[in-house]
């Protein structure tokens, strides 16, 4: 029996489900829908949603269901955030509407569209706090930020998870080519 999937999800007063084909999740940031895959079902008792499998041949899908269902009850009550640090002379990040704009270091400034639903805040130029509703989103979204300048390991340079540890690797020595 999945561990996971027997446990119900708590549904803040704030919420609103409607059981389908597909979970719609409507909350204060947003909405979300969640495809409910055959030979699964989700219920609804006491204020909380229930996910139920038709049999063991759905054991996986069951977990699954209900970790997505979970994230987007919590996506729409309180969302997601992840933050990422910019470290590198020169290296800065700017946000204009819906344009992030990066200077890295390379011969030319990066330029990022946001997808719906997220919004990015920079804070002093090298800190960055990547926030939405869509659990999912939100980490594609700082993985391709971080993706730009991954941190380096010889000099420490690059755009990293706030709290990310790097081991930093020291470098050639020698007697220059003999």
């Amino acid at each position: 029996m999945s561990r996971i999937g027997k446990k119900p999800i708590p549904l803040p007063p704030n919420v609103k489900v409607e059981i389908g084909e597909r979970l719609v999740v409507e909350g204060p940031k947003g909405k979300l829908t969640v495809p409910i895959p055959q030979g699964i079902r989700v219920e609804r008792q006491d204020g909380a949603l229930l996910v139920r499998r038709e049999g063991d041949r759905y054991a996986a899908l069951h977990g699954l269901t209900r970790a997505l269902a979970a994230n987007a009850v919590q996506g729409v009550s309180s969302g997601f955030t992840k933050e990422l640090d910019i470290v590198g002379i020169g290296y800065r990040a700017e946000v204009k509407g819906r344009v992030i704009t990066f200077v890295l270091g390379y011969s030319h400034p990066i330029e990022m569209l946001l997808p719906e639903g997220i919004e990015v805040k920079v804070e002093r130029q090298t800190h960055l706090v990547v926030s939405g509703a869509d659990r999912q989103l939100v980490g594609q979204v700082a993985a391709n930020i971080r993706a730009l300048r991954p941190p380096d390991p010889y000099k420490n340079k690059g755009i990293r998870y706030t709290g990310e540890v790097l081991r930093k690797k020291v470098g050639k020595t020698g007697a220059g080519g003999r």
